[in-house]
């Protein structure tokens, strides 16, 4: 007894040092323990981080749906974070087009780039899982700086604007889940991710084009987005692809025969699509093959052999093509498919068709610019004496000269008076921004400092670039050089005009930047406007797409003429002088998502533009 006594005497301090000492060592290392409680601060103390204390012990907190830290020679190898948010596929607030921070995401003290700044102190970590957090704002490039991350999923937030590029520098990336979130553009090149497994982008704006991936893919996931291509013949070569997922896109073409028997494909979905033709009777299917779905796409003829049978573990979903196989009940008539490829072939092949459809559709042009021309004949022949003597009065106004030292933002006159009140209830009642003079280091910052990436036009006139205010609204950047000897003469009256560029058939006018360097007599000086952004296309867009164009009935289509015969009535009368000389035509009148009319590429400036 003694001596089972003096063994536990002994062996008592060992049991306790053993038992405690993982605790005592396990700890992350100071400065990350603080990146945690700053990560915690800028989430805004989501449900899954609120029991965080000074005492914890973040290595050895009990892993959970919601938050797991793991920890790795005193760093944080992984963290994820998984919050109650809802995501943009199912948040009312996105009916507008726009994205207005609201309870689902984080507030408008929030920033992506200060979170991320922070996270990236986070050097070591190979699994980032950030899900239904709220997050919004662009995606930072500075994602780059994770060199050892192998996981990446910040799906189901409100991140915007374009994938960026340094996302390919991420080598040891082994899956990517960005799916339900607010992407837009063009897919950077990732093919240099030759680990990459999982690609998941569902639920976005991307497109149009495929993007150019790593054959080592397993899992390609692409559903409910914007691409409008044929499906590349480069998939052939993706011999470890399980599951490829391009459904409810605008996918063209035929079904390439080679996808159903890739070596290692299960899940094929390509429904809601326009994909068309007959497939081959005869193809080869892969004997792992588990889901087809070609659903609701132009498909005519049969249903290929290895299809038709349908093995006990495939399912095939096939209805509303134009098929002959199966219940005609839920297939359309051949010619349904017939007509609708017609209107979604790529160039064509019969210069007959292609000449009969340019032709109805020369003729729809032509049927609207004549209303149209109609309408405005009216109203013109109205106003045109109340508008003479007011032009008059108005062209006698004194043309003040622009500040001659640094223009960074140029000043504002005063107004007219009487139109002012009913500019400013406009704005109100149309929702947007008052107008304001933006510095030049604001243009940098909304564009991301003129990103090639953000350009969408150029012309004798000048560049267009998209950007995005601080609140996450997307608007357009007019950048135009002047003739430097017109811009004293005319750029401070004509500032006037613009700020009154307020009207529901007007793609209004936001703010101005002019920037002048005048220590180069002969330099020119540019102006920045931002505009409005309009996300639904032109009405040449409706005329010309056969899906859009059926929107365009009746009422909508005399709506559409009498707006912009009221957007042309505002240019003449609602400023003072008018705006005139306006060019316009079909592919210059905008559509929002009510179809409301909205004129762009009005007469911003009335004095030359400079040209290199």
């Amino acid at each position: 007894m003694e001596n089972l006594w003096v063994s536990f005497h002994f062996l008592f301090p060992v049991l306790i040092l053993a038992v405690l000492a993982p605790f005592s060592m396990a700890q992350l290392i100071p400065s990350e323990t603080r990146v945690l409680f700053q990560v915690q601060e800028l989430l805004e103390y989501p449900a899954a981080l609120q029991g965080w204390t000074n005492w914890t012990n973040f290595c050895y907190l009990p892993p959970s749906p919601s938050l797991r830290v793991v920890c790795s020679n005193n760093r944080a190898t992984e963290l994820t974070i998984v919050g109650n948010k809802s995501s943009p596929s199912h948040s009312p607030i996105l009916a507008s087009g726009k994205f207005k921070v609201s309870q689902q995401t984080l507030s408008e003290r929030f920033s992506i780039d200060s979170f991320f700044t922070v996270l990236t102190k986070l050097s070591n970590l190979q699994v980032l899982s950030l899900v239904s957090l709220g997050l919004w704002g662009p995606l930072p490039s500075k994602i780059n700086r994770f060199r050892s991350l192998e996981v990446l999923n910040v799906s189901s937030n409100f991140i915007y604007g374009q994938l960026p590029s340094s996302i390919a520098s991420l080598k040891n990336l082994r899956s990517l889940v960005l799916a339900d979130n607010l992407f837009s553009g063009s897919v950077p090149d990732v093919k240099s991710l030759v680990v990459l497994q999982e690609l998941n982008l569902g639920d976005n704006h991307l497109g149009p084009g495929f993007p150019s991936l790593s054959n080592s893919l397993v899992s390609i996931k692409l559903r409910n987005n914007s691409f409008r291509s044929q499906i590349p013949s480069k998939v052939r070569n993706f011999a470890q692809l399980r599951q490829f997922d391009i459904s409810s896109n605008e996918f063209l073409g035929p079904i390439p025969s080679f996808l159903f028997s890739l070596p290692s494909i299960q899940n094929l979905s390509l429904a809601k699509n326009q994909l068309r033709e007959t497939l081959p009777i005869n193809i080869s299917c892969n004997d792992e093959l588990k889901l087809v779905d070609i659903s609701h796409n132009l498909l005519t003829g049969k249903l290929p052999s290895c299809l038709a049978s349908k093995p006990s573990n495939l399912t095939v979903l096939y209805s509303w093509n134009c098929l002959s196989s199966g219940n005609s009940k839920y297939q359309h008539p051949y010619r349904f498919c017939h007509k609708e490829a017609l209107a979604v072939k790529p160039p064509i092949k019969s210069k007959k068709r292609a000449s009969s459809i340019k032709l109805g559709l020369i003729l729809a042009i032509i049927g609207g610019v004549v209303a149209i021309a109609g309408i405005l004949g009216l109203l013109i022949l109205v106003i045109v004496r109340r508008t003479g003597e007011r032009r008059d009065k108005d062209n006698k106004f004194d043309r003040s000269v622009v500040d001659k030292t640094s223009i960074r933002s140029s000043p504002r006159s005063n107004v007219d008076a009487r139109r002012l009140p009913q500019t400013m209830r406009l704005a109100a009642a149309l929702g947007l921004p008052p107008y304001r003079v933006f510095t030049l280091e604001e243009m940098e910052d909304l564009t991301n400092n003129f990103d090639p990436s953000n350009l969408i036009g150029e012309g004798s006139q000048g560049q267009l670039y998209k950007g995005w205010l601080r609140d996450g609204s997307v608007v357009l950047v007019k950048c135009l050089k002047l003739n430097q000897k017109l811009l004293t003469q005319s750029l401070a009256q004509h500032m006037e005009v613009l700020s009154q560029m307020r009207h529901r058939h007007l793609v209004s006018i936001l703010g101005h930047c002019i920037v002048s360097y005048q220590d180069h007599s002969n330099a020119a000086s540019s102006v920045f406007i931002v505009l409005e952004y309009v996300p639904n296309g032109s009405l040449g867009d409706y005329l010309s797409d056969w899906r859009k164009k059926e929107m365009l009935k009746w009422p909508q289509r005399m709506a559409i003429t009498i707006g912009v015969a009221r957007g042309v009535q505002f240019l003449h009368t609602g400023t003072a002088p008018g705006v005139f000389g306006n060019n316009l035509k079909i592919d210059n009148v905008l559509l929002d998502d009510s179809l409301t009319a909205k004129i762009s590429n009005y007469n911003f400036l009335p004095f030359k533009v400079k040209t290199e």
